[in-house]
């Protein structure tokens, strides 16, 4: 099992932690036997390891860590953002990209193109108290205390950034996250390719090591995962066709964010390429109440990339009212806090017959073959589960 988590610069073991606390939970509403051992980082710091005992039964579970990138990017410096934003935005609008980024990802775009606002709101107001103050002089300063306007501002705007670095606005990291993505997908960005070579050949080794393979991508990683079974794809063409089956999961998909895009055309070769490798089971879970993913459509249709034919990708819906306790989703602090809502895929559900993540990846099923039964919209027996797109049940599912 290898997870790739999103843009985040906290360190792997918060990952833990997470892991941990939502495994006691589901093993009590559950009635099952969990253990989640103490984490171990690797010798050569890709990944942060650690296994699952799920009644018996053990996961080898490994983060593939990009955080030390995300770090180098996340906060940036204000003067880079004045540069880079508005440049950022004016070659996608007159590309078109906004255009059909808001008919493929409505909600999410209102979430990015709102924060971006905001972003130039606290520019404007930054202007406009350093200038205040600036008048405020006696007015024989005048107009040579102005001069002080710009640096006034900046440190304003400073402040404002790191006021609303985190909840609830989440400001600086959304703005930063967008410039990371978009720079990844035009080649602006470079750091991220060397890691997504290291990663992948992490992935090819553990052929023949385990009874599967799995590849999770949340969030930005859902189309990092890609790239990096792209890159093991190129270097062995017949990677999950030597007897372990291999599948890819992406959760709280955002891949049209940056396949849209027209200067990421290899993040679109990848995703086409993948598509197609039918030897790599792939399955969507997708989330209509996540404000900071992207539903409305299958990923493949929604970048303009034709289907290579029906369960690629395979997908299944999960609703918010089976992984949340009913009080709980009526706190308003709860409603409002997008990057929580972002993350309930990865946490234990209140519905013992719904989608848990904890059970999905150490529980008794094959993660391919739960892949399968989505993509031909096959029920498990006991007609429990989560619901594919089609509305049909599928049955929580887990790797081994």
């Amino acid at each position: 099992m290898f997870y790739m988590p999103g843009f985040d610069p906290r360190p792997p073991e918060t990952y833990w932690g997470l892991f941990r606390r939502e495994s006691r939970l589901t093993a009590a509403r559950r009635g099952h036997d969990i253990a989640v051992s103490e984490p171990v980082r690797a010798a050569d710091g890709l990944s942060l390891d650690w296994t699952v005992a799920f009644d018996g039964q053990t996961t080898r579970y490994g983060l593939l860590r990009w955080d030390d990138i995300v770090a180098a990017r996340f906060p940036r410096r204000n003067w880079r953002r004045l540069v880079d934003v508005p440049a950022l935005w004016w070659r996608l609008w007159r590309s078109g990209y906004v255009r059909r980024f808001r008919r493929e990802a409505r909600r999410f775009s209102t979430v990015i193109l709102g924060v971006h606002q905001i972003y130039l709101g606290f520019v404007v107001l930054s202007l406009a108290l350093a200038a205040a103050a600036a008048a405020t002089l006696p007015e024989a300063s005048w107009p040579w205390s102005f001069l002080a306007v710009p640096p006034l501002a900046y440190a304003i705007l400073a402040g404002l950034m790191r006021a609303t670095r985190g909840k609830p606005l989440y400001v600086a990291h959304l703005v930063d996250d967008t410039t990371f993505t978009h720079d990844h997908g035009s080649g602006a960005e470079g750091r991220m390719h060397a890691r997504l070579d290291a990663l992948a050949e992490r992935i090819r080794a553990a052929e023949g090591t385990a009874p599967e393979i799995v590849v999770i991508g949340h969030s930005s990683s859902s189309f990092l995962a890609i790239e990096a079974l792209d890159r093991i794809l190129a270097r062995d063409p017949d990677f999950g066709r030597r007897g372990t089956p291999v599948s890819l999961v992406t959760i709280g998909s955002v891949i049209p964010w940056i396949a849209l895009d027209p200067r990421a055309e290899r993040v679109r070769g990848a995703l086409a390429r993948v598509a197609a490798a039918d030897a790599i089971g792939w399955l969507d879970v997708r989330a209509e109440w996540d404000w900071l993913s992207v539903h409305l459509r299958d990923p493949l249709a929604a970048s303009g990339i034709p289907s290579p034919g029906p369960g690629r990708p395979a997908a299944i819906r999960v609703r918010q009212d089976e992984l949340v306790a009913p009080e709980l989703l009526r706190l308003k602090s709860r409603q409002y806090n997008l990057f929580q809502t972002h993350f309930q895929l990865l946490m234990s559900a209140i519905d013992p017959a719904a989608f848990d993540y904890i059970a999905f990846v150490a529980g008794p099923e094959p993660v391919h073959a739960a892949v399968a039964r989505a993509g031909a919209g096959r029920p498990r027996k006991d007609g429990t589960g989560a619901r594919a797109a089609s509305g049909t049940p599928l049955a929580t599912v887990s790797q081994h």
